[in-house]
């Protein structure tokens, strides 16, 4: 039987943006899907539909929602801090020390999460042709995202997030990459959620994807059905 990583039960809320400011429309309208081990799953639609949301609702313990999200069966509310160690997550907003070097990063950051080792960071920089000696504000936006992915493969999350970590990539490299992942989920104890602009990319390096409208997600499937169907609706045929 396939291991269910991450469930979502009829999730809606919204989440604040700072404690000072007025509430802003951030907001999941009932959503439910499961991820099973071994897959690498897309999340795609456009700029405000709620991919980036999604992952919040996951990542923050700040935000207030109805129904239930599950990692590896735990709800989420339950031990906030436990689950952060089963999530691997990349993005551009993620932040680190930025005048201390990758590997210096990693040592210090390293120790907030239960199974981490520096060795396998030491091995993920190296499979990404990345030095752990540069320093963080020197990396380019690409160099940052292959760190993360790095320092989150040095503890050997369930759950990896990543969130457009493939814009502007070296499309050799992006090859590179989609091996790394595949790599990942090859034993079947982890998945992977990303989210891309590329539909192609979706359509032909992920297993499964879900489609986000206004915080909602109106379809979800394997990749190489969804993605023709939605392109056939744009179209309008």
């Amino acid at each position: 039987m396939e291991k269910t990583i991450l469930s979502f039960e009829h999730v809606t809320g919204r989440r604040r943006r700072s404690a000072v400011s007025a509430w802003k429309t951030f907001i999941l309208r009932n959503i439910s899907f499961e991820l099973k081990a071994g897959y690498i799953y897309g999340l795609i639609g456009e700029n405000g539909a709620g991919k980036t949301t999604l992952m919040q609702y996951i990542l923050k313990n700040t935000i207030l929602y109805e129904g239930h999200i599950y990692i590896e069966g735990m709800d989420i509310r339950t031990d906030h801090a436990q689950i952060l160690n089963k999530i691997g997550y990349a993005s551009e907003e993620r932040q680190f020390f930025e005048n201390c070097t990758a590997a210096q990063n990693a040592e210090i950051l390293g120790a907030f999460y239960e199974n981490f080792q520096m060795e396998r960071f030491s091995d993920a920089m190296a499979a990404m042709s990345l030095s752990p000696r540069k320093i963080y504000k020197e990396m380019s936006r690409g160099e940052r995202l292959k760190f993360q992915l790095a320092f989150a493969m040095a503890y050997e999350p369930c759950l990896y997030l990543l969130d457009e970590v493939t814009a502007g990539m070296d499309p050799v490299f992006r090859i590179d990459f989609f091996h790394i992942l595949q790599q990942i989920i090859m034993d079947e104890r982890a998945c992977v959620l990303m989210t891309s602009h590329i539909s192609s990319e979706i359509e032909t390096r992920t297993d499964y994807v879900g489609v986000m409208e206004n915080g909602s997600l109106v379809m979800f499937g394997e990749s190489l059905d969804i993605i023709p169907r939605l392109r056939q609706r744009k179209e309008g045929i």
